[in-house]
This record gives C-alpha cells, structure tokens and sequence, in this order.
C-alpha cells in the first residue's frame, strides 16, 4: 500500500529530482521542457509546492520520493470552479503497484472539497495513463491536434474531465 503525504518546501529538493527526472524520461508527458526546469533554482520548487497542492507517494516505507500528482485551483472567479491535475509521474520502478491511482484518487478527494470539475491533458500516445485516467471516471471531451512540438515531432493530447459536482 503506497505512503501518500501532501509535499510541502521542505521537500523542494526530492520534488525537483522527481520533476526532472519525468520531463527528461518522458518529455511528451508534460507541457514543459527538462532543459527550462533544470535551469530554475531551488527556490522556485518549492514555492511551485507551496503554491499548489502537491502529494508524493512511496512504496513500501522507502525513502525515496516515488511518485508525485498536483492540483491548480485558479484564482480568477469565473474559473475556480475547475480544477486540473497535473504534473502527475511515478518512476518507472514504483508503476503497477497502485501508485499512480492512489496519486490521482487523492487529487480527486482533495479536488471535491473544492471546484465543481476537475480536468487534465495526456498525450494521445500513452495509453496506460489514458485508461488510468478513465478507470477514475475521467472521460474525454476534446483532442487537442499538435498540442506539443518536440524535436520537431508533434503530439496530440487528449483533454479529460471528472465531474465532481454542481453548484446548487
């Protein structure tokens, strides 16, 4: 059963090397670059941690950081009813342990005490997460064509809502 904790600046150092180690591993899965992030200091973690609701997760009472999932809850009135979950990756070695759907179900929780809908962007090319993201009750409601150019290569990105609740 994975360990889950919301992160906080403490943990700034160990949420970079998560951050990363994702946007190096697997660049088509985020909307920024490794070669941005690595360029930021350290300081700018951990206020991203502070800004924002950022869980870690870990498997077996190890130490190390294994998997990270994040809420935004804009600001502005007319759009603090919608939630996103992003920046959600969990190293290789920790996947298929229930990691990532304990990352995203605590996203979910966290999401319904506050906005009405909770949203998310996955490329097209990763199923996996696309039936993660489903099996949640995440359901499709547009393809975004080309959303991210790597390399030259472009990548559609599929953009996925949950419902959470209506405001009465």
């Amino acid at each position: 059963m994975p360990t889950l904790r919301r992160l906080t600046a403490d943990d700034a150092e160990t949420y970079r090397a998560i951050r990363l180690e994702g946007l190096q591993s697997q660049p088509d899965a985020f909307g920024s670059s490794w070669a941005e992030e690595q360029e930021k200091p350290l300081a700018a973690f951990a206020a991203r941690l502070e800004g924002n609701a950022v869980w870690g997760g870990w498997i077996d009472g190890k130490a190390d950081l294994a998997g990270v999932a994040g809420l935004m809850v804009p600001t502005s009135a007319k759009l603090r009813h919608i939630g996103t979950l992003w920046g959600m990756f969990v190293r290789p070695a920790a996947r298929g342990q229930g990691l990532g759907a304990a990352l995203v179900q605590t996203v979910i929780d966290e999401a319904a005490t506050r906005v009405e809908e909770l949203r998310l962007t996955v490329v097209a090319t990763n199923p996996t997460a696309v039936r993660l993201y489903s099996r949640l009750g995440f359901q499709q409601y547009a393809l975004d064509p080309r959303a991210l150019k790597i390399d030259g290569r472009y990548y559609d990105e599929i953009l996925m809502s949950r419902r959470l609740h209506s405001a009465e």
